[in-house]
């Protein structure tokens, strides 16, 4: 498919939630998206492909990041890249071999797009994040529901996909903007 981001290629690190979803926006508009999957894995979600609307219009790569020589078959995927996408939680990305230092040694152009939960340090870095937390901590739920109903949940559609996976977007946008003009890549994270 021809798109404004014809000709970008992203490697996409599958999770669950805003990361998909940002990789499957970057897809809809042209660019070239392989995922990495778990071997015998449905996709995040464990859906068949034909039911797994976030992993649309992409490739799909199964590779065990635990075996031998797996992250290195990555990293050569990734020096070809111009926006890596993860969402797991603090460390396991470096755990794997696969952490910005090593892939920015890699590809000095890369724009290593993060999605964790509650970033990388703090009280919270190694907790899961799940929208409805982000959303009630933010006060945004308060806002959702009647007096009489209390807050109905959205869904995920309010704090991973409009406040994670849109921003993240946005953020590796503007830093591949850059990275055109000075050759140099860059971690965008959005907690």
């Amino acid at each position: 498919m021809a798109g404004p981001l014809a000709g970008l290629k992203v490697v996409e690190m599958v999770g669950l939630g805003p990361a998909p979803f940002c990789a499957m926006l970057f897809a809809d508009m042209g660019a070239e998206v392989i995922r990495i999957d778990r071997p015998g894995a449905a996709g995040a979600l464990g859906l068949p492909p034909r039911l797994d609307i976030p992993a649309r219009g992409r490739r799909s790569l199964a590779i065990d990041l635990r075996r031998p020589g797996a992250a290195e078959a990555v990293l050569g995927l990734i020096e070809r890249a111009d926006v890596l996408i993860e969402g797991y939680r603090p460390g396991v990305m470096e755990r794997l071999g696969l952490g910005p230092d090593v892939c920015l040694a890699r590809n000095a152009r890369l724009v290593y797009g993060r999605m964790t939960g509650w970033g990388q340090h703090g009280p919270l870095a190694t907790q899961a994040g799940h929208d409805i937390d982000y959303i009630a901590l933010s006060g945004a739920l308060h806002a959702i529901g009647g007096a009489q109903t209390g807050p109905v949940p959205p869904l995920n559609y309010v704090g991973d996909y409009g406040g994670g996976a849109m921003l993240l977007a946005f953020g590796v946008l503007c830093a591949l903007h850059e990275a055109r003009g000075s050759g140099q890549g860059q971690v965008v994270e959005r907690p």
